[in-house]
């Protein structure tokens, strides 16, 4: 029954990604036909940020009252709903209303499914299962550009990532008998006798904590940037066209599912800082491929490269968490970092979006590649202070 528990939690990491990437693989065939500037995709991006911001920090609440299983269903389905929204939306206006409840979807799910596995299986299934959101990453812009490839337009795109996730909320609800099984034997894993929560003051005052919170904030901040923008980066300065673009997208977080699934089996080898510290060294090989002058060719190569470099950073700083700051606290820190990292999506892409409208597409490389320093500063930081050492 745990096995076919843990299956579950693989498909609702599959629900997680999906949606992730839709905006920025169809924007550059959606900003013309609503009448609006290409940056104001930067605005929707937002809004959905601060969504899983709110839901993120409410996460140990909400765990608490329902448990992890209906928390998971309901989140599911509120970005099922909104993905039907989108699809119905004429209007800039009413892509902003559904932008809330689809952010309000993911932060709640997220962190209480990335504790309970940090603080039950071994690092192997906490890559493996932030594959599984690359797979739902991956096929996302994939079946986007393929919707755009045949003319049917930008709107069908959403309604059948839509009906995905209604049959992925269909399944987990199914599967609540299961982790009510599960909550019986360790009440932790449902939030019914969890230790009494900390406040923010007090998470953020343990040692470690504000540096990897800001670690988290870089990485989001590269990822959904990264994601975001590709596609806008290709066509705008590269030449390539909108449907191929859409495509060729789907190369980044192909390259974050490959790397996270290769990354479960070398975490036997390698504990979770030399994972880290391996996915930063790629992710700078990958920016130096997007600021070489080579064509189109080297940079599909470097989105790659990024999203291998990205693969093993996320999973494997979750999993260090009860390690490095102890089980009893692990949900309120994961909580917070979160957070810290939806805050990253909430500021970094819509600022480059401003950039990118007001001074020049081509500063991409350059904007990951600040990012990225910003990042490897505070990940020393982080293993400087925190409590358990390397």
């Amino acid at each position: 029954m745990l096995h076919l528990l843990l299956a579950v939690i693989y498909a609702s990491f599959i629900s997680l990604g999906l949606p992730d990437p839709l905006l920025g693989s169809a924007w550059p065939s959606m900003y013309q036909g609503l009448g609006v500037p290409i940056s104001y995709s930067g605005i929707i991006f937002f809004i959905i940020s601060v969504g899983t911001v709110v839901s993120s920090l409410l996460s140990d609440r909400l765990t608490r009252r329902l448990g992890a299983g209906r928390v998971t269903a309901l989140s599911v389905a509120m970005t099922a709903a909104a993905l039907f929204g989108f699809s119905i939306s004429g209007s800039f206006w009413m892509l902003c209303l559904w932008a809330v409840p689809y952010g309000l979807g993911a932060g709640s799910v997220d962190a209480a499914l990335n504790n309970y596995v940090a603080i039950h299986f071994a690092s192997r299934h906490m890559s493996w299962l932030h594959c599984m959101w690359g797979v739902g990453a991956s096929v996302g812009p994939y079946i986007m550009g393929a919707v755009l490839s045949r003319g049917a337009g930008w709107p069908m795109g959403y309604q059948i990532i839509s009906v995905i996730q209604l049959g992925l909320t269909i399944i987990i609800t199914l599967s609540l008998p299961l982790w009510k099984m599960r909550a019986d034997t360790d009440t932790h894993d449902e939030g019914d006798a969890l230790p009494e929560s900390l406040t923010l003051r007090q998470i953020v005052q343990i040692p470690g904590v504000k540096a990897v919170m800001i670690t988290f904030f870089c990485y989001c901040a590269l990822e959904q940037t990264a994601g975001l923008w590709a596609s806008s980066y290709l066509v705008l300065h590269k030449g390539v066209t909108p449907e191929t673009a859409a495509s060729f997208a789907s190369l980044f977080f192909i390259g974050i599912t490959a790397g996270r699934a290769l990354g479960g089996f070398l975490t036997i080898k390698l504990n979770d800082m030399q994972m880290i510290r391996m996915g930063l060294g790629i992710i700078a090989a990958g920016i130096a491929a997007l600021l070489l002058p080579l064509g189109e060719y080297t940079a599909l190569a470097g989105l790659i490269l990024i999203g291998l470099g990205c693969a093993p950073i996320y999973p494997s700083i979750i999993h260090a968490t009860p390690e490095r700051f102890g089980a009893d606290r692990s949900q309120a820190i994961i909580g917070v970092q979160m957070a810290s990292a939806y805050i990253g999506n909430c500021l970094m892409p819509p600022l480059f979006g401003l950039i990118a409208e007001h001074i020049t597409v081509f500063l991409f490389p350059f904007y990951l590649l600040a990012i990225l320093l910003l990042m490897m500063f505070m990940f020393r930081l982080f293993l400087k202070n925190s409590e358990k050492g390397v």
